[in-house]
């Protein structure tokens, strides 16, 4: 029970990674608080996880609205009187297997709002609360593409680079207040995003991976579990791996 009594947010807590994250840090005692846009996914998280037994409090929010999310963190540092933790697992992978002059600029735009404006917005609302408890624990979910780059994939690669870049100044800026940031950047995961990519995308970047196989959604949330965990004490500005030997730096 390494997060008894604490409160931590999820954002893209509806599916996903994002969910199984919750689902694990509720079953070592967390108070667990899914940030969403879509309110119906929320709904069904929800009522999935209290059929676990797990109480989970969905909110309503868009993770690049500033004033949404600077309102939503307010109201749960209100509410439960504390944020310990906040996992940044929101984000969207936008069109992919197509080359950088075939990329549109709507679409470039969309992902770096969601994938880097988004999580900065949410980490800039977490840290007062976790700044006055001289403790707080900060997990960005990145990618590998972010560190070697994905062929076909410009706007993510680039997005998920920059949540590395992002993580490192966060965690050195806070390195001696208690609160920690850190990256976990994994392989492909199976996941419904995933699902919705093209066959050839998916296989080319499964191919890459020493394993020959996908992520599954339940290891991920085991390493973020840890980094997230009060024994996590000296890692900070660090992103861990996850990626089946592909990745070995």
């Amino acid at each position: 029970m390494r997060f008894q009594d604490q409160v931590a947010i999820i954002t893209g807590g509806a599916q996903g990674i994002g969910l199984g994250i919750a689902r694990r840090l509720a079953s070592e005692g967390a108070r667990v608080v899914l940030f969403d846009q879509n309110g119906d996914e929320l709904g069904v998280a929800v009522k999935e996880l209290s059929g676990e037994e797990i109480e989970a409090h969905p909110v309503t929010v868009n993770v690049t609205d500033a004033e949404g999310i600077t309102a939503a963190v307010g109201e749960v540092a209100e509410k439960f009187g504390r944020i310990d933790v906040l996992v940044t697992a929101a984000g969207v992978v936008g069109k992919t297997n197509i080359k950088t002059h075939e990329v549109e600029l709507e679409n470039f735009d969309w992902v770096m709002s969601v994938n880097v404006r988004g999580m900065f917005l949410c980490i800039k609302a977490v840290l007062p609360a976790m700044l006055k408890a001289k403790y707080g624990r900060i997990v960005n979910i990145a990618s590998v593409s972010g560190k070697e780059g994905n062929a076909g994939m410009l706007a993510y690669s680039t997005s998920k680079a920059a949540v590395i870049g992002l993580t490192k100044v966060v965690g050195k800026e806070y390195a001696e207040t208690g609160i920690t940031c850190n990256a976990v950047a994994p392989a492909v995961v199976r996941t419904k995003m995933v699902a919705a990519l093209p066959a050839d995308q998916v296989k080319y970047m499964t191919d890459k991976i020493p394993m020959k196989r996908t992520g599954e959604i339940e290891e991920i949330a085991a390493l973020v579990a840890y980094i997230a965990s009060p024994e996590a004490s000296f890692t900070t500005a660090f992103t861990f791996d996850a990626t089946g030997g592909r990745s070995t730096y």
